[in-house]
């Protein structure tokens, strides 16, 4: 099977994020295991894992940012060259969801996003995407809402901002803005839910036969 650019774009997405979970989530002197008391040779792997620790936050947001722009670059080329596919069509919304699903329980993990608010938003994208298999499988096609794309633009925001939270706050003492842009992804998610579910109710009939 030949794979086309924007495939090769959402399968590189899918590959970024086990990249960015160990980022957030392994320390970077755990990244190589040293013994500098046993040879001078690895006295550079110390420097690099000190400008690792210290450049951790940025370097998750580029591999973040980078991952989310391929998402907008895949649909916009797949549509510019005619290579709109049914793999493209089944891995772009999978790889959109491992990657801010990923993102968000790392951050929980770090302690900076209340796991309460990201099982709201992730349990929105598993019941979206539940409402949209239901009506794919009688024919009917619910296309992403405007709100569910301002909700997906501001999911990157809130990411990217609750992995700076201890760079802000060192910064400009502006280490909460991630967790207001968090409030605001989470009712975005909320209304966006409601959004669908009543598009989903006027448009599939749930008492047809299979």
């Amino acid at each position: 099977m030949h794979l086309n650019l924007p495939n090769a774009l959402t399968l590189f997405r899918i590959f970024l994020v086990p990249l960015l979970v160990v980022v957030l989530l392994v320390p970077p002197e755990a990244w190589v295991r040293l013994q500098v008391q046993e040879t001078a040779a690895l006295h550079w792997l110390v420097d690099l894992t000190s400008w690792l620790g210290a450049w951790r936050e940025p370097l998750a947001v580029v591999i973040f940012l980078t991952a989310a722009a391929t998402d907008w670059l895949d649909g916009f080329l797949a549509r510019r060259r005619g290579q709109v596919t049914t793999l493209g069509k089944l891995l772009d919304p999978i790889a959109d969801k491992l990657l801010t699903s990923s993102a968000f329980i790392a951050l929980v993990e770090l302690g900076l996003a209340p796991a309460w608010m990201v099982v709201v938003i992730v349990g929105r994208e598993f019941a979206v995407s539940g409402m949209r298999n239901i009506a794919a499988a009688r024919g009917v096609v619910m296309a992403a809402s405007r709100w569910g794309k301002i909700k997906m633009v501001a999911q990157i925001v809130a990411i990217t901002l609750l992995i700076l939270s201890n760079s802000l706050e060192r910064w400009v003492r502006y280490g909460n803005l991630g967790k207001a842009a968090l409030w605001i992804v989470m009712l975005l998610a909320i209304y966006s839910m409601i959004e669908y579910f009543r598009g989903f109710v006027k448009k599939v009939d749930l008492g047809a036969a299979e």
